[in-house]
């Protein structure tokens, strides 16, 4: 079984975006495709040499096709030893838990994260470091440079092996351990939180949740941990059985697209509390009888709490929230005098804090929260995290939302996507936005006036690295904001995200409908961006 080497050129359209390299199934599926990003992404990482590397992914198709051609890639880059999980399965906060437990070199994870799946839909693929966190720019940087060099690659030809069978195989000299995807998990989650206290809750027979597993890659987790570790309802997992085409639907847990999930709680007699997560199980929604917990709130929330989880009972290092989330964690940072920081969209600006212990909880408005016990966001350590402090209030989640306005005011806050623009348009509009911020400042629209406007700049206080034009934000002089991006997540056209917020501390006036509150802002957006002008679209794709 020789080492075979193939003449390959470049792809021009390989460059890694927030999260990796995400396309439709149908062009990794072209001849060299994957092989020349892996190639690329070996050759970007250092010396591969007698290195552990972690493979897994969500589940979704042709994820088992693409480590089938990883392992056989990664012999001849001269790697010891490969961690997969069975199947080819890890969902990607439980990829980090085990690069980080057994101190790989680094992994790759197969996701698309929250796109939809099968063979007409997406698949990705990035790379994690040894922190467990995504690559850093200058890393995918490489990938991309070395990417349109490329002219030939090396594989190793041999049967398949297998990926059912839990244990040790070998392929030359390289050691492959194909093992439980769940394990190491639940075992971290068991040494964060008080499972005594949740089980206690959840066994009750008073209390009832809902987990919709979106059928993706959390339900193995979920079933375990809240099923059979905390002693839930045996179907407290609902869409728990991961499916390659996420069963037709579009695994993002917002309103939009988990609408059984959100029909039950906000029934009569629905639930007590209900969760989501995502494509590969770093996302969450949060949900309480009646009520739907934003992201930015729900950060806030579990920081001001943070006391009542074991693992963050010593206090909090710092919180870190994206820029486009809403202001709602500044408030807490405040109170508990501790640093706030303001970075850029992706996960990976938050991995420096995180390893300088800067910061201890981080999150973004995109349904993603997480914290220093792993270099990645994580939904089910978000859901036991609410469920924690649940069992310690002993109020509803309804009641501890509305409580915690009352303390800090409330930020009123929404997420308007327009998906699929033609790129040209949406870049045109984005270019006249950014004409037009010089002569913002000082001006008065629709009652609001314009403190300042610019383009977001980050400089990294760990490495001194610099980020910039990473969206362009309208701030008032009463704290209100309206931030414009184009997302780098989806893989046809443009996604434009639009972020309005407004800020109210009047205690009468907290309990408002957020669209309705926030409509003056809304269409001053609108005029502003000229939307409906470059996109042709009356209404955004989704509201969240």
């Amino acid at each position: 079984m020789p080492i075979i080497n193939i003449t390959s050129q470049p792809f021009t359209d390989q460059r890694p975006g927030t999260s990796g390299l995400r396309k439709r199934v149908k062009v990794f599926q072209q001849e060299h495709y994957l092989e020349n990003f892996v190639q690329a992404m070996f050759d970007a990482i250092g010396n591969t040499r007698n290195q552990t590397l972690v493979i897994g992914g969500d589940g979704r198709f042709y994820n088992e096709t693409a480590i089938q051609t990883i392992v056989k890639m990664a012999v001849v880059n001269g790697f010891k030893r490969l961690i997969i999980g069975q199947h080819g399965l890890l969902s990607t906060p439980a990829a980090s838990c085990i690069i980080r437990k057994y101190q790989a070199f680094g992994g790759v994870i197969l996701s698309a994260s929250h796109n939809p799946a099968g063979p007409e839909g997406d698949f990705g693929i990035k790379f994690n470091i040894r922190n467990g966190g995504p690559a850093p720019e200058s890393i995918t940087e490489a990938i991309y440079q070395l990417s349109q060099k490329i002219s030939s690659y090396r594989i190793f030809e041999c049967e398949d092996i297998s990926l059912s069978d839990i244990g040790t195989q070998y392929l030359q000299d390289m050691q492959i351990d194909i093992i439980d995807p769940v394990t190491d998990y639940a075992e971290m989650m068991a040494n964060i939180f008080d499972f005594p206290a949740i089980r206690a809750l959840l066994c009750n027979g008073r209390f009832q949740m809902r987990f919709d597993a979106m059928h993706a890659i959390t339900g193995p987790y979920a079933k375990e941990i809240l099923e059979k570790r905390l002693g839930a309802e045996v179907g407290t997992v609902i869409n728990g059985i991961p499916q390659a085409d996420f069963a037709g639907g579009h695994p993002d847990p917002n309103l939009t697209y988990a609408p059984e999930l959100v029909a039950e709680l906000f029934a009569e007699n629905g639930p007590d509390f209900g969760a989501a997560s995502d494509g590969d199980g770093d996302r969450n929604m949060i949900l309480g009888h009646g009520i739907f917990v934003t992201p930015s709130d729900s950060l806030a929330i579990m920081a001001a709490n943070a006391d009542l989880v074991p693992a963050y009972q010593e206090g909090l290092k710092g919180i870190a929230r994206s820029m486009p989330t809403s202001q709602a964690a500044d408030k807490v940072a405040k109170s508990l005098n501790i640093p706030l920081h303001e970075t850029p969209t992706g996960w990976k600006f938050f991995g420096n804090l995180l390893d300088a212990n800067l910061a201890t909880l981080c999150g973004e408005e995109s349904f993603g929260t997480g914290s220093n016990h792993i270099r990645e966001k994580d939904g089910l350590w978000a859901v036991l995290f609410w469920l924690n402090i649940l069992a310690v209030r002993q109020q509803s989640v309804l009641d501890i939302v509305r409580q915690h306005w009352q303390k800090y005011g409330r930020n009123y806050y929404t997420r308007h996507d327009y998906e699929e623009i033609p790129t040209n348009k949406a870049n045109q509009l984005i270019e006249r936005l950014q004409l037009q911020l010089p002569q913002l400042p000082g001006q008065k629209m629709n009652g609001y006036i314009v403190k300042y406007a610019d383009n977001f700049g980050y400089h990294d206080p760990v490495d001194n690295s610099i980020a910039e034009n990473q969206g362009i934000r309208i701030g008032f002089t009463d704290g209100c904001r309206i931030i414009f991006r184009l997302s780098g997540t989806g893989t046809q056209g443009a996604t434009l995200r639009v972020y309005i917020e407004a800020i109210e501390d009047n205690p009468d006036k907290l309990f408002a409908d957020t669209q309705t509150r926030l409509q003056d802002l809304i269409e001053l957006a609108d005029s502003l961006a000229g939307i409906k002008l470059f996109t042709g679209r009356n209404a955004p794709t989704v509201i969240t």
